[in-house]
C-alpha cells in the first residue's frame, strides 16, 4: 500500500476568485472547501484536491490581498510539480495553458524524462510532469467536460526546494522521516539532490537545489508559504515531534486543525516544514455553485460562534 511523502502544499494568493478560477476551472482541481486561516482569520484559505481531498493531493492557498510580492532566492520553496498520467497529457496541458494565456516554459527533459513549468496569475512557480502509478494506487481525479480523465492531474507529485546547504537539509528529512536519496542530476547549472522512498504515493519526491549564490527568499504573495511532510498516525507525530527536540530546531508543538493534526518546525535551510497526520477527517464542501461567492464558509466549531464577525472581516 503506498502512502505520501508530501501531505499538502500551501501557497499565497492576491485575491481568493483568482485562485479559484484558475485551480479550480483552469486546473480542473477538485475544490474541497473555502474557510478561513486559523492563524489569521481575516484570511481565506482555500482547499483543492482529488475528489476524495486525501493527502497527497490537497494544495491550498492562503488569500493575502494587501502582501507584499514575494522576492526570488534560495532557501525557499520553490516550485509545485504535480502528476499527469503520460507525456500525452503534457502536450494536452501545453495547448490548453497556451489557450488561456499562462506562462509556460515549453515541455522540457528533466531528470530521464519531462516536465512542463509554468506560472499562476501571482507567480507561483508550478509544473507537471509524468507519472506511471502503481497498479493498486487509488486513483480519483476531479473529471470536467473540457479535461478528459486521461489527462486530468492526479496529486502531487513533488516540491522543487532551493536551498544553500543540500547536506543538512537532506540529513535532516533522512532522520526525520526516512528519506533516502535516489538520484542526482544537473538542471539549469544547478546540482539537484533527490529524495524519496520506495512506494511513495504518486512516486513523490523532494527535489534540492542547491544554490549558494543568490540572495535569501522573502517570502510574499507568489510564494510556497510551507508544505507538510506526512506521519502515518499521532503515533509517528509524537515520535518526530521528539526528534525535533533533540535537534533544537523551532517548532510550534503539537496543533489540532480539526482535520488533522499537525506541527511546524523550520529546518536547516529555514524552510517552514509542517508534519500533519495521514488519518484525516475532512468533509469535502457541498457544491451547489460553480461561483466562489456563493459557497458557504466553512468554520470549525470554535470558530462558529464568531461567524458574523470573522465574514465583516473577510468583505
Amino acid at each position: 500500500m503506498t502512502s505520501p511523502i508530501i501531505h499538502h502544499v500551501s501557497v499565497i494568493n492576491r485575491d481568493s476568485k483568482q485562485s479559484f478560477e484558475f485551480y479550480h476551472k483552469l486546473l480542473g482541481l477538485d475544490f474541497l472547501l473555502k474557510t478561513v486561516n486559523q492563524d489569521d482569520m481575516e484570511m481565506y484559505h482555500l482547499f483543492f484536491g482529488d475528489t476524495t481531498g486525501r493527502p497527497g493531493t490537497e494544495f491550498s492557498v492562503f488569500e493575502m490581498k494587501n502582501g507584499a510580492q514575494k522576492t526570488y532566492g534560495t532557501n525557499a520553496l520553490e516550485r509545485t510539480v504535480f502528476a499527469v498520467p503520460s507525456e500525452a497529457s503534457l502536450t494536452f496541458w501545453e495547448a490548453r495553458l497556451n489557450l488561456h494565456g499562462v506562462f509556460n516554459c515549453e515541455i522540457e527533459n528533466y531528470n530521464g524524462s519531462k516536465i512542463l513549468r509554468f506560472e499562476d496569475h501571482d507567480g507561483v512557480l508550478l509544473g507537471l510532469t509524468p507519472v506511471t502509478m502503481h497498479e493498486d494506487e487509488p486513483y480519483s481525479p476531479y473529471e470536467t467536460a473540457d479535461i478528459p480523465v486521461e489527462h486530468a492531474i492526479f496529486g502531487i507529485h513533488s516540491v522543487h526546494c532551493r536551498v544553500r546547504y543540500t547536506k543538512a537539509t537532506a540529513t535532516s528529512f533522512e532522520q526525520l522521516f526516512g528519506l533516502k536519496q535516489l538520484t542526482t542530476f544537473e538542471d539549469n547549472g544547478y546540482h539537484v539532490t533527490v529524495l524519496g522512498t520506495e512506494h511513495a504515493l504518486f512516486n513523490q519526491q523532494l527535489h534540492l537545489y542547491e544554490d549558494r549564490t543568490r540572495n535569501l527568499e522573502q517570502m510574499g504573495v507568489g510564494a510556497i508559504q510551507h508544505i507538510a511532510l506526512n506521519a502515518k498516525d499521532h503515533n509517528t507525530l509524537l515520535e518526530i515531534e521528539e526528534a525535533i527536540l533533540e535537534k533544537n530546531f523551532r517548532y510550534s508543538g503539537i496543533k489540532n486543525r480539526e482535520f488533522f493534526q499537525s506541527l511546524y518546525y523550520r529546518e536547516p535551510n529555514n524552510l517552514l516544514i509542517e508534519v500533519a497526520t495521514e488519518q484525516t477527517n475532512f468533509k469535502k464542501a457541498v457544491m451547489t455553485t460553480d461561483h466562489l461567492d456563493d459557497i458557504e464558509l466553512y468554520l470549525p466549531p470554535f470558530l462558529e460562534q464568531r461567524r458574523s464577525f470573522i465574514e465583516s472581516k473577510l468583505r
